[in-house]
C-alpha cells in the first residue's frame, strides 16, 4: 500500500513522497499549469546493491497502479484519461540530499 506525504508546496507546484512498506519509494513533482492541466515527474526509487531484503523494487506492472493511486488520491480535479494530466516516469536511486548553506560570514 502506498502512503503519500507532501514534502513542500509552492503557488504552482508541489512535491509528494510515496512511502511503501515504511520506506520512501518514489518522489513526485507536480506542476499546475495556467491552462488547468497538471504535468508531473515521477521518480521511482530503487535500492542500492547490498541493501536488505525489504528494499524497494518496482516492476513495470506496478507503475500504472501507482499513477492511478496518485491521480485518485491527490488530483481529484484532473484525470489522465481526460488528457489534462501527464507524467514522465524515471527510475533511479537516491544517492543523497544537498542542502544549500549560506556563505561564511552571512
Amino acid at each position: 500500500m502506498i502512503k503519500w506525504r507532501r514534502a513542500f508546496r509552492t503557488s504552482s507546484s508541489e512535491r509528494f513522497i510515496a512511502e511503501r512498506n515504511g520506506r520512501d519509494a518514489a518522489a513526485v513533482d507536480l506542476h499546475y499549469l495556467d491552462d488547468g492541466t497538471v504535468r508531473g515527474t515521477v521518480v521511482l526509487l530503487t535500492s542500492v546493491e547490498g541493501e536488505s531484503q525489504d528494499a524497494i523494487h518496482w516492476s513495470e506492472e506496478e507503475i500504472p497502479d501507482l499513477l492511478a493511486t496518485l491521480d485518485e488520491d491527490l488530483l481529484p480535479s484532473v484525470d489522465h484519461a481526460d488528457g489534462n494530466l501527464a507524467y514522465t516516469v524515471v527510475v533511479g536511486k537516491l544517492v543523497g540530499a544537498c542542502e544549500l548553506e549560506p556563505p561564511v560570514g552571512h
